[in-house]
C-alpha cells in the first residue's frame, strides 16, 4: 500500500495513527499541496488533489480519512480493532468520529486561517474560541466515564481527537478541562501517537527552515 499524505494535516496524522496501531506496512509518499511540481504530479494521480489518500495493493484508491480507517480494520485483522463489531458500540464510535471532524477539527482549521489572515477581526477569532471550547467541555463530560472517547478500547474516534488536541493545547486554554487533560497525558504514551508525533517535529522543523530560507 502508499499513503499520500502531509505529516502536519490534521486528517493525515489521523490516518498514521491507524496504520501504525494496526502494524500495517505502507509506503509513505509526502505530498505537499503548497507546492505547485508535487500539487500538480498528486493532481495526475488524483484530480481532486485531496489528502490523504491510500493506494491499496490492487491499485484503488481509498480518499478521505475515516473511510481509510474502515478500510484498514477490514482487511487487517491483527492488533488494534478500531471499529467495534457490537452495532451500538459501533455507531457511537462512528458519531464521536464525525463530531470530532466537523466541530472541532474543521474548526481548528477556520481559526488557523483566521490567525494567518491580516483581516481578520479578534471578534471571530474569540468567537471561534468559545464555540470549540464548548465542544471541548462536552468531551470532557463524555471521558469523565470512559478511559478512551467511546471506552475502555482504543478507536477510529481516538484516531481523530488526538491530532486535535495537539493543537489545541498550544492555541487554546484547555487546561480546565480535567479529563481532557489526562486524556491527552495518555495519549502522549501511545506507541502509534509517539511515531506520528516524529513525524510532525521533523515535518515542522523543515517547514521552520524553509520559511527562514535556510538551504
Amino acid at each position: 500500500m502508499e499513503l499520500f499524505y502531509h505529516p502536519l494535516s490534521r486528517y493525515s496524522q489521523k490516518v498514521l495513527i491507524a496504520l501504525y496501531e494496526k502494524q500495517a506496512n505502507f509506503y509513505p509518499r509526502i505530498v505537499d499541496l503548497r507546492d505547485p511540481f508535487s500539487r500538480q504530479k498528486f493532481h495526475q494521480l488524483y484530480p481532486h488533489a485531496r489528502l490523504p489518500l491510500l493506494k491499496t495493493q490492487d491499485e484503488q484508491l481509498i480518499p478521505e480519512s475515516s473511510i481509510i480507517i474502515e478500510y484498514l480494520d477490514r482487511h487487517f485483522n491483527s492488533s488494534t480493532q478500531l471499529l467495534p463489531t457490537e452495532p451500538m458500540h459501533n455507531l457511537q464510535v462512528r458519531l464521536f468520529d464525525r463530531l470530532i471532524d466537523n466541530d472541532i477539527s474543521n474548526s481548528l482549521f477556520q481559526l488557523e486561517k483566521l490567525h494567518d489572515s491580516d483581516k481578520s477581526s479578534e471578534f471571530e477569532i474569540k468567537k471561534l474560541e468559545k464555540q470549540l471550547l464548548l465542544q471541548f467541555q462536552h468531551l470532557d463530560t463524555q471521558l469523565a466515564q470512559h478511559h478512551w472517547i467511546c471506552g475502555d478500547s482504543f478507536t477510529l474516534a481516538d484516531c481523530a481527537l488526538i491530532p486535535c488536541l495537539n493543537y489545541g493545547f498550544r492555541h487554546l486554554n484547555l487546561l480546565d478541562f480535567d479529563q481532557v487533560w489526562r486524556y491527552w497525558q495518555q495519549a502522549q504514551l501511545r506507541g502509534a501517537w509517539m511515531l506520528v508525533q516524529e513525524e510532525i517535529l521533523l515535518a515542522e522543523m523543515e517547514d521552520n527552515i524553509g520559511k527562514r530560507g535556510i538551504p
